[in-house]
């Protein structure tokens, strides 16, 4: 029996014993709020402090979030126990019906059966991926790499222009092999293509990994594995504009919505690589200006008072140039240069000299 479905069947062990018992059946859950969540300085990632919520079977505004979770542990325990995994939606149609003899239904939407599953994860102290339930695959990544997945042997340097597809679960892959110096991780698919077609993984022997926008729990977790168990830094090359610095601070100090997991995903010494506001003045990157939105002001404002961000001087200035040039820049303006330059000297230069943020 693994860890996860010992921890399940303890949840309903509990529940079992207090219906016999004639007690109002529970389940203590961890409360996830802006309340408790805080940045911890000395671990360098946002914390969930332990302040426990009872949700209880005879409580009119308890009992259908009570049955829901019942129901999801259920069907994780039935998933680890055939050895099957299903993903997010797939459990949610799974669970999706009216109750017999009534005119309610389970669950209504999807968002549901995800925070019940967040909530399962935070009762067990498990990952989600170890519940055996996924996410949608979503990233590529290429490099000096054989890694061993579900009995297959998988060399990421032999797949042809599409890369490895990143799976949600990363937990049980074995690395047979990792020939790399750093890894260098990107927010967009088409910047990593042109990485690819330049074999810059090659060339400068590294791993080059990428996510479609805001950075995945299986990318996290695949970073943080790379970083951790093999000692690879990891380089964050993301547009000049407040939503490519808000995903480094994602991947570096974690999310409000996830900061029960920062320390399984968390990569607590990334480094930022780029585009920064010297960038823009060292390679002449104005004419390539987006106009700032009220929003993006807005986020700016934001990161400006992250306590990992707030009184450092070297983020502080970057905030305030953006917003000083009220304009954002993205990665691929660097192609005005040459189509190449980004792999020829850009990224070359800035990894020689160590030309980071911290």
């Amino acid at each position: 029996m693994t860890k996860a479905e010992a921890e399940i069947e303890k949840l309903g062990k509990k529940i079992l014993n207090e219906i016999r018992e004639g007690k109002n059946p529970s389940m203590e859950v961890p409360i996830r709020s802006l309340g408790t969540i805080r940045y911890d300085e000395n671990k360098r990632c946002l914390v969930l402090e332990k302040k426990i919520a009872k949700r209880y079977f005879f409580n009119v505004s308890h009992i259908r979030k009570f049955v829901q979770t019942v129901a999801v542990a259920a069907l994780s325990k039935e998933l680890i126990e055939m050895g099957k995994t299903s993903h997010l939606r797939d459990v949610y149609y799974r669970l999706v019906r009216t109750i017999p003899g009534t005119n309610i239904d389970l669950v209504d939407d999807q968002s549901e059966t995800d925070r019940c599953i967040e909530d399962l994860e935070l009762m067990t102290g498990k990952l989600r991926e170890e519940l055996h339930i996924n996410a949608k695959k979503s990233g590529s990544v290429v490099g000096n790499v054989v890694i061993k997945d579900q009995g297959d042997v998988i060399d990421w340097s032999a797949l042809g222009s599409g890369g490895w597809s990143i799976p949600s679960n990363v937990e049980n892959i074995e690395f047979k092999k990792v020939d790399a110096d750093y890894v260098i991780y990107m927010e967009k698919e088409s910047v990593w293509e042109r990485l690819h077609e330049d074999r810059v993984w090659k060339k400068l022997n590294c791993i080059i990994m990428c996510s479609l926008g805001q950075t995945t729990r299986g990318i996290r977790r695949l970073l943080q594995r790379l970083n951790k168990e093999h000692g690879l830094p990891i380089l964050v090359l993301v547009d000049f504009d407040p939503w490519g610095y808000y995903i480094y601070s994602v991947l570096k100090y974690g999310s409000i919505n996830l900061a029960h997991l920062s320390e399984k995903l968390c990569v607590k010494n990334a480094k930022f690589l780029g585009i920064t506001a010297d960038d823009i003045e060292r390679y002449n990157l104005k004419k390539h200006f987006i106009r700032l939105k009220d929003r993006d002001i807005k986020r700016i404002d934001e990161l400006l008072n992250y306590p990992w961000f707030k009184g450092k001087k070297v983020w502080e200035r970057q905030l305030n140039m953006m917003k000083k040039f009220k304009a954002k820049v993205e990665i691929q303006s660097l192609s005005s240069r040459g189509l190449t330059f980004i792999s020829e000297r850009y990224l070359p230069e800035k990894i020689k000299n160590e030309d980071w943020l911290d």
